[in-house]
């Protein structure tokens, strides 16, 4: 099967995620508008590539992602928090690759008021779920900015493996050059972890 035929089977158009606490749908250009607002505070950005609270640096982000939609590079999905219905911000699964079974679960951001709420742990669940037992990956794969403690911290807490720096990996917004440290999950450590991710789920 072509990859094209992998991805739109997985991916249709109208392809939605959710958990108890969010639902995460494909990513569209209107949602630049919502975004806006959630991208504006300058701190969201330190350990990120863009600086989105820069409106046009956001709306090329969008256009960049939905082109690799189109490309069957990427999955970009807008978060949802079902409590509210209020969009909270965005995550995507990418650098697919189907023959080595392998996704990236990347390009992920939440507003301010939505970080510790709980949303991000939720999206991380659903996108696991499906990339595990649905997509029957073997490996998937988190990566972040060596510096960012929060992130690190997190990714620990839900069960991923940490591997190891790429020095000077990325360019970042700032002129600095970011060090990137990987981490990944197994198909068989998601059998053994999805139980305590949220224990009250079963």
């Amino acid at each position: 099967m072509s990859v094209q035929l992998q991805y739109e089977q997985y991916f249709p158009q109208h392809f939605e995620l959710e958990t108890p606490r969010v639902i995460l749908r494909l990513l569209k250009p209107e949602d630049f508008e919502a975004f806006l607002p959630l991208a504006a505070p300058k701190d969201t950005w330190t350990y990120f590539n863009k600086d989105l609270s820069d409106p046009e640096e956001l709306r090329s982000w969008i256009y960049v992602a939905l082109e690799e939609r189109a490309a069957h590079k990427r999955m970009p999905f807008t978060v949802i928090d079902k409590d509210t219905y209020e969009i909270c911000g965005s995550t995507s699964l990418g650098n697919i690759s189907f023959y080595d079974s392998r996704i990236e679960i990347g390009w992920s951001w939440l507003g301010p008021d939505f970080r510790g709420t709980g949303v991000n742990r939720h999206a991380k669940f659903a996108l696991l779920s499906y990339a595990f037992e649905v997509m029957k990956m073997e490996r998937v794969e988190i990566k972040t900015d060596n510096t960012n403690e929060r992130a690190k911290a997190a990714l620990l807490k839900v069960g991923m493996i940490p591997e190891g720096v790429l020095r000077s990996h990325m360019q970042m917004h700032s002129n600095r050059r970011r060090d990137s440290i990987f981490y990944s999950m197994l198909k068989n450590e998601w059998n053994e972890r999805k139980f305590s991710f949220f224990p009250d789920m079963y």
